[in-house]
């Protein structure tokens, strides 16, 4: 099974147990470097919460995932319409003043995430900036019936660094907010569009 099969089969539990997660510390970060009713988009939108907690805030936020089933419950949850589309499947170009991947690029095997950067750096406008976060890690394989890329700060920073594609804002560790996880940790960054 592949990770879209898997949300597409497990939708509504991955939607309950994530739609309430508080993640406004992150995003506040992330906001700082934009301005009321720049264009976001929600890369792996999930349950629609971030993207609706944005456009309720004032940017014209599009919403993004692959999975069918979860664009159907973001839909349902936001109101707003809901791209379905991988990653590899984007063709946006100088569009966004932000793109929010929360939680979202775990699953690209990390053979394929530069071309992904590449997608994502085409969908920015000039100078926009890209928030991304990824479990803490050197762990590359299926954990159960997904597969999952972890990276350390450095490997994401020297990752990112060989594209040559962004300037990096900011590398930090967080835990992770949910309560029956608390060994796991997060590797997150900002960075700017060259």
């Amino acid at each position: 099974m592949d990770s879209i099969e898997y949300y597409n089969k497990y939708a509504a539990k991955i939607y309950e147990d994530t739609v309430d997660m508080d993640v406004s510390e992150l995003m506040n970060q992330f906001l700082k470097e934009l301005e009321e009713g720049d264009t976001i988009l929600d890369l792996g939108c999930g349950s629609g919460r971030d993207s609706l907690v944005m456009y309720d805030m004032g940017y014209d936020v599009t919403p993004l995932d692959a999975s069918e089933e979860m664009c159907k419950l973001a839909e349902i949850h936001t109101g707003l319409d809901v791209l379905q589309m991988t990653y590899e499947d984007m063709e946006f170009e100088d569009v966004f003043d932000g793109i929010w991947a929360c939680n979202s690029l775990n699953h690209v095997p990390k053979n394929e995430m530069p071309e992904i950067l590449c997608r994502i750096c085409d969908a920015l406008c000039s100078h926009g900036v890209l928030y991304l976060s990824v479990e803490k890690g050197d762990f590359e394989g299926f954990r159960g019936e997904r597969y999952f890329c972890d990276y350390t700060m450095e490997s994401l920073t020297a990752m990112v660094e060989r594209t040559g594609l962004f300037e990096i804002i900011k590398v930090w560790e967080t835990e992770d907010v949910r309560a029956n996880h608390p060994d796991t940790m997060w590797v997150n960054m900002l960075a700017r569009k060259r």
